[in-house]
């Protein structure tokens, strides 16, 4: 292959010639303009440097012809039948594995598949082909049951890909209450020893950072409180009476990963290294970290659903190349009801083609060296590990969230957002920039969708208090308020405000 040194056609050009063309664009406003930050308060910088040492962060290479990552389809109807039907049409289709979605999931979104009904929602998959993880909360009775069903088919639980995917502090934030320390302990205790017996191997436990994600939180806020969320877990096998280095062994990591590229996949790459810090501090030899990723409920919309399937293709690059093992995309149409055959299809389909196609997570780190992302990983590593010490040092998390400190911790950082997305600095594409005067209405199963937990984190989505306006002036219908608008100066000064205004006032 020819090399084609492109760059010897240009001049060098140093740091100092930059800052003066920068310096003459600004006209004399301060080069802090070109400085915004993160909900974290880490300053993202116009231009970076590269680093001087690289850490690979994402996973290995799977073996030639393989997935990058595991193609998960959720299953989340109430209707066992269908569901099953669903499971069977997904894995028939390009999903590699499924994610039953109970009830107590924080994702559930006010639907969820019956934890009863294991083995109607499972009758004819192949369970020693796929990968299977129960989004189950706390409930450990439902993992038992999903091991047993494992076992009752003959099936090694030391070599089949299972993820029981146990949390019940993501139960204890979503709902606000619990059984009490002793009970579940005692349950926790018991789950492990029958996986032990069971000679299971995978993931039993999950530390699920969506729960916080939902309410509000910050990248570092997510990471640092899924930390304190498995440390808890491992108090609370000991305090059952089980061993919390067994459960250690036994403890993945669930994260939610959004449009905005470069923090999601910095956000994942500082996973494994706070991990492996997790790890070291409990003085556990280094293992790989099984990291599960889904796009997250916060960003998608009702208004202009379709949005939502660019929105989940920027989500599911930066899980594929921040180094996810498994990924799951919430259907478009998942905030209006639960989604139909062709809404299933589109999340299946995202995922496929950016891994059969676009080939991402072809390379193991391919965001390794770029200085943004590797700036990015350490101040998100850093922040989320001092925030998980904070949380270790006031008693731990189970401390933090009856007391209230996570809650207006995370109200805090959600507030600052609402304020940004209010004044449209952060904007949903359809809702409140370039919304669909034309849009057309999408289809959903019939099925009645639960009434939000009372008390507990509340799970919200950035788009609502936009999509509460649009919904107040439809409401009106013919009667609605008409509006002259004379927009004066150029078309980029009025633009976005008046097809927002427009969009208020006509259908």
């Amino acid at each position: 292959m020819t090399d084609l040194p492109l760059a010897r056609e240009f001049p060098a050009a140093t740091e100092a010639d930059w800052l003066k063309l920068v310096d003459e664009t600004l006209k004399g406003a301060p080069f802090a303009r070109l400085r915004s930050a993160t909900g974290d308060g880490i300053a993202i910088e116009p231009l970076y440097r590269g680093p001087a040492v690289s850490v690979g962060m994402a996973r290995a290479l799977p073996p030639e012809g393989s997935l990058p990552w595991q193609v998960t389809q959720r299953i989340d109807d109430p209707d066992a039948r269908r569901a099953n039907a669903q499971a069977l049409d997904d894995l028939n289709s390009g999903a590699s594995a499924l994610a039953l979605v109970l009830d107590g999931s924080p994702t559930a979104a006010g639907f969820g598949a019956d934890g009863a009904a294991l083995a109607a929602l499972l009758d004819g998959v192949e369970l020693d082909l796929i990968h299977l993880r129960l989004d189950a909360g706390g409930d450990t009775a439902a993992a038992a049951r999903l091991l047993d069903l494992y076992a009752a088919r003959g099936l090694d639980l030391s070599r089949r890909p299972v993820t029981p995917g146990l949390d019940p502090l993501a139960a204890l934030a979503l709902t606000g209450a619990w059984a009490g320390r002793a009970p579940v302990a005692q349950a926790m205790a018991a789950a492990q020893m029958r996986a032990n017996d069971l000679g299971f191997a995978g993931s039993l436990w999950l530390a699920d950072g969506r729960v916080w994600h939902g309410a509000g939180a910050s990248e570092a806020q997510q990471l640092g409180l899924a930390l304190a969320s498995a440390a808890e877990m491992l108090r609370l096998v000991e305090a059952g009476g089980g061993d919390p280095l067994t459960a250690a062994a036994t403890m993945g990591l669930m994260l939610a990963v959004d449009q905005d590229q470069f923090l999601s996949i910095s956000t994942l790459r500082a996973a494994r290294r706070a991990h492996a810090s997790f790890l070291h501090a409990l003085n556990i030899a280094p293992r790989p970290l099984d990291l599960h990723a889904e796009t997250a409920w916060r960003m998608i919309t009702r208004c202009d659903p379709f949005v939502n399937m660019l929105r989940a293709t920027a989500a599911v690059f930066a899980a594929g190349v921040g180094g996810a093992d498994h990924v799951t995309v919430l259907p478009f149409t998942l905030a209006i009801g639960l989604p139909d055959a062709f809404a299933r299809r589109m999340a299946r389909n995202v995922q496929t083609v950016l891994a059969r196609e676009a080939f991402i997570g072809a390379v193991a780190d391919a965001a390794a060296g770029s200085g943004y992302v590797e700036a990015m990983t350490d101040a998100i590593a850093a922040r989320a590990w001092a925030l998980f010490q904070e949380i270790e040092r006031g008693g731990g998390l189970v401390q933090a969230l009856e007391s209230g400190t996570v809650k207006a911790m995370l109200a805090e950082t959600a507030a600052a957002r609402a304020k940004d997305v209010a004044r449209r600095k952060e904007a949903s594409i359809g809702v409140s920039a370039f919304p669909n005067l034309s849009e057309a209405p999408v289809a959903t199963l019939d099925a009645p969708r639960r009434a939000v937990h009372a008390g507990g984190l509340p799970q919200l989505r950035v788009a609502e208090p936009f999509e509460a306006l649009r919904e107040r002036a439809d409401a009106l219908g013919e009667s609605r308020p008409r509006v002259f608008m004379a927009n004066l100066g150029r078309i980029a000064d009025f633009t976005a405000r008046a097809t927002l205004s427009l969009r208020s006032h006509t259908r």
